[in-house]
């Protein structure tokens, strides 16, 4: 008969066991005991607990289906006999998706990816599950939410021939998977999602700490056993966070975010983490009838549905990544009779524009005391740095005077707090997607203009180069067309 699980509790601080818990440990860390379930010693020696830890058993493990786990993966070898993960990726087949991760899928890597129901994941992922199974070997999809017949009903408005070697299995039991995996040996495998998963091992529901922990050390094994990247999926909740533990951010080598609004076609791919590659970076789609498409123009995505014509409307640029997005700030001003005027923002940092709001105040003289102030970053993106501080504080300019900026000029710098415009980096790759979209002007910092000219750079657009926010407002002033309305 076999033996249950044992009880036992763990010291968060120091990893002290105790057959029951403690108030205060022996490190004297308070409240630091952590109930788990330790499984009897197997044949071999080891055992397993409820943080999905191997002991260090006398067995020899060389890992099921012959893979290099255990006593051989243990040994230490030189540093310089490490090949580079960099230098063996799997592509997708999906050029933004590889864009975020970094030229691909790592051999071995544990890719997390999260997003809100119905935003596109599964979409995404069966894209790529079809590109690498006709690419490079067969893929696993194991799904704990949706039957066979779900997911081939998306697979046929996706694709018309699937491959052969793409195995769909609805299974939430990871010994099963494990004993599938081991036995098809597949060039990638998914994971959808792991809230699902479950050991028979531990007596906790699905989705617990302690279950995904153990099913994330698991994947993590066979992946770097294997050399097999997985990619997982996980909910996340009403505030836009990763629902369940956060255990699974810290085990994965990679966290993608999904993100979209339900009402546009627009999602954008975000990395949150990422192990082999940069953080800043976004791949586009859009969703369409066929599934996702890539969008690899997103600034002209952006600008077709600009109004030129409208107060309020400003054209900035952001860097991201490796490549300049060119996008309107929203801005609208409205008389309050209230104590507290209203500050809403949609794509910028609330605290960003309560700053910006006090430097219009404090240097230009524009009171906004009795003003409710609307922002919005059109298109759902939220740029990251502070590129954007100057369409931000010429757009509520505008709303407020009911004048209407200049057509087809790009504005983009960061505001001091004394008023003074700040230079920002990639400036001349700014001007060169500015020119390629056709505007005529680009206001930016007086410091980054003179640089760009003794360098000798030279753009198709007019270098309208500002040292203050005064000098910004008065050049854009000069430049404005008729007002709208006066106040």
């Amino acid at each position: 008969m076999a033996k249950k699980a044992a009880t036992v509790f763990m010291c968060r601080e120091c990893g002290y066991e105790s057959p029951q818990w403690m108030g205060k440990c022996i490190c004297g860390a308070w409240n630091s005991m952590v109930e788990m379930k330790v499984q009897p010693e197997k044949p071999d020696g080891r055992r397993r607990t409820g943080s999905g830890t191997l002991g260090t058993g006398s067995g020899a493990d060389t890992g099921r289906g012959g893979s290099p786990i255990g006593k051989l993966a243990g040994r230490p070898v030189p540093l310089r006999r490490v090949s580079s993960s960099d230098t063996d990726r799997l592509g997708t087949g999906i050029a933004e998706l590889d864009r975020v991760l970094g030229g691909g899928l790592v051999r071995g890597s544990l890719t997390l990816l999260s997003g809100e129901p119905g935003i596109g994941k599964s979409t995404l992922i069966l894209q790529a599950a079809v590109n690498i199974a006709r690419s490079s070997g067969s893929v696993l999809y194991v799904s704990g939410e949706e039957s066979e017949e779900q997911i081939r009903s998306r697979a046929d408005r996706i694709c018309d021939d699937l491959p052969e070697n793409l195995l769909i299995l609805a299974e939430t039991n990871m010994e099963n998977i494990l004993l599938q995996f081991e036995t098809l040996k597949p060039a990638f495998l998914i994971i959808d999602s792991i809230q699902t998963m479950y050991s028979e091992e531990l007596d906790s529901a699905p989705g617990s700490v302690s279950q995904v922990r153990v099913v994330g050390n698991e994947l993590m094994r066979i992946g770097k056993g294997y050399e097999t990247p997985v990619l997982i999926v996980a909910h996340v909740t009403k505030s836009g966070e990763l629902a369940g533990p956060k255990t699974v951010e810290h085990l994965v080598d990679t966290v993608l975010s999904f993100t979209g609004e339900r009402h546009q076609d627009l999602r954008i791919l975000r990395a949150a983490k990422n192990r082999f590659g940069a953080t800043n970076e976004i791949g586009a789609f859009e969703m369409c009838e066929e599934g996702l498409r890539e969008v690899r123009n997103l600034s002209e995505a952006f600008m077709e549905d600009m109004d030129s014509g409208a107060e309020g409307s400003v054209a900035t640029a952001v860097y991201e990544g490796t490549r300049p997005l060119i996008l309107e700030v929203q801005a609208l001003t409205a008389p309050t009779n209230m104590n507290f005027p209203r500050r809403t923002a949609v794509g910028i940092d609330l605290g960003r524009l309560n700053m910006i709001l006090a430097v219009l105040e404090r240097r230009v003289g524009v009171s906004l005391y009795n003003q409710d102030v609307y922002i919005n970053i059109v298109g759902g993106i939220r740029p990251g740095g502070t590129s954007a501080d100057l369409a931000l504080a010429l757009a509520v300019y505008s709303s407020y005077k009911g004048l209407v900026p200049p057509e087809r000029v790009l504005s983009f710098g960061e505001i001091g707090l004394t008023g003074e415009i700040r230079s920002v980096p990639h400036a001349d790759k700014i001007l060169r997607e500015a020119a390629s979209l056709g505007f005529r002007s680009v206001m930016l910092p007086a410091k980054t203009a003179e640089r760009l000219k003794k360098s000798g750079f030279k753009a198709d657009v007019e270098i309208l180069g500002v040292a203050t926010l005064r000098d910004a407002i008065d050049k854009i002033s000069g430049l404005t067309r008729k007002p709208s309305k006066k106040r």
